[in-house]
């Protein structure tokens, strides 16, 4: 079916994305993944080629626009190029809402430029060692010093860890309150007591860097509070729909791509004296793959329409999320059953998509809490009388 929510100038933006990746990405991404790490350089080029800051005022050496379409373009593009590790997604989509949000116009100044350049990465640490979703969990602590905050506490699987020059942290500044007692402050690379530990080894995302972050008696400035004192719970809640969306684009794009490569293989690969093509449980299949493919970006186009509107709620995108996820997940792993004893080798495409998906079921939120989201909604309502 053709899509209907591009225009000629999302068509446009597409292939300056693809080309990109062909002159930028992929004759490098090999070493990333051995290195463990996208280089700075790389960063540099996507800043020069305007892919980051997408929604960043011009005013700030940013694209000006709020239309997601264009983070769709690029995350659809980045996946299907196999290359998820590069987190311009993570950089625009999830942290650059929270700087253009709830930055003050200092802050702006101060931030946005580098963010946009490429010159300032970015990363938010809320996950710790004793806390995943569940934000009341949450240990690290921000003590009011008069001038500043005394921050002390750990943080770890945080995205872009070890490049990050500028951490969004989570942490509680006040003693009770559950999830309502904690800010977000503002971290930068040299600050004194922060700490990075090592770059975790992964099963997929090889070369997006993962880090364990530490902070002991790190001295942030009162200037470094973004949004509001004790308001961090109501911030994340704003800009978690965002994120969701962002990881089902991906994932929807993901089980595509992999579609295309195992239809592709089926044709030319033999079996019994006959491409696998002509047998007809391959066929049915390749079916079901295509219905569910076909009827998920259906769904996930309305919600990338209606987000680009600001009209997408945090439900459609729980649902969104959990169920472009697992079904990329489900493709990876019948895509791979069909590529036989090649599906397993390392070289090959299917390979790496089935461990390199395997994480977007779990960040952002894991499907059984979309689930306890959207069950919440349709549930703890008052029920209404006909």
């Amino acid at each position: 079916m053709k899509r209907r929510i591009y225009s000629a100038e999302h068509d446009a933006f597409r292939e300056t994305v693809r080309t990109f990746l062909t002159k930028e990405v992929l004759p490098h991404y090999e070493q990333w993944e051995k290195d463990g790490v996208v280089t700075r350089d790389a960063w540099l080029a996507a800043g020069r080629q305007g892919l980051l800051g997408l929604a960043v005022p011009e005013e700030y050496g940013g694209g000006g626009t709020t239309d997601f379409r264009y983070s769709a373009v690029l995350a659809e593009e980045f996946t299907r190029a196999g290359t998820p590790g590069f987190a311009v997604g993570l950089h625009n989509d999830i942290i650059g809402p929270y700087l253009t949000g709830l930055a003050t116009d200092e802050q702006k100044r101060r931030w946005l430029p580098g963010f946009c350049t490429g010159e300032t990465i970015t990363a938010i640490a809320m996950t710790e060692p004793g806390a995943g979703s569940d934000l009341q969990g949450i240990r690290t602590t921000a003590e009011d010093r008069g001038d500043h905050w005394l921050l002390n506490g750990s943080k770890t699987f945080i995205s872009n860890g070890i490049l990050a020059d500028l951490v969004i942290v989570v942490a509680r500044t006040t003693p009770e309150g559950g999830a309502h007692g904690l800010s977000l402050l503002v971290v930068e690379r040299g600050m004194e007591g922060f700490d990075r530990g090592r770059n975790l080894d992964k099963i997929g995302q090889k070369s997006q860097d993962t880090a364990e972050l530490f902070f002991h008696d790190v001295r942030v400035p009162k200037e470094n509070l973004l949004g509001e004192l004790n308001g961090a719970f109501v911030h994340l809640m704003t800009n978690l729909a965002q994120e969701r969306m962002a990881i089902a684009v991906a994932g929807i794009a993901g089980a595509e791509h992999l579609l295309e490569i195992t239809t592709a293989y089926v044709k030319e690969r033999e079996a019994f004296g006959r491409p696998l093509a002509k047998l007809q449980h391959i066929r049915f299949e390749i079916a079901e793959l295509a219905t569910e493919c076909a009827v998920t970006r259906t769904f996930i186009d309305r919600c990338i329409t209606d987000h680009s509107d600001g009209e997408l709620d945090a439900v459609h995108a729980s649902m969104a999320k959990w169920w472009a996820t697992e079904l990329q997940k489900r493709v990876a792993d019948r895509c791979l059953q069909l590529h036989g004893g090649y599906g397993y080798m390392a070289e090959y495409p299917v390979a790496r998509a089935f461990t390199d998906g395997r994480i977007q079921t779990i960040y952002g939120g894991t499907t059984e809490i979309m689930k306890e989201i959207i069950g919440r909604s349709l549930l703890d309502q008052p029920s209404r009388k006909a």
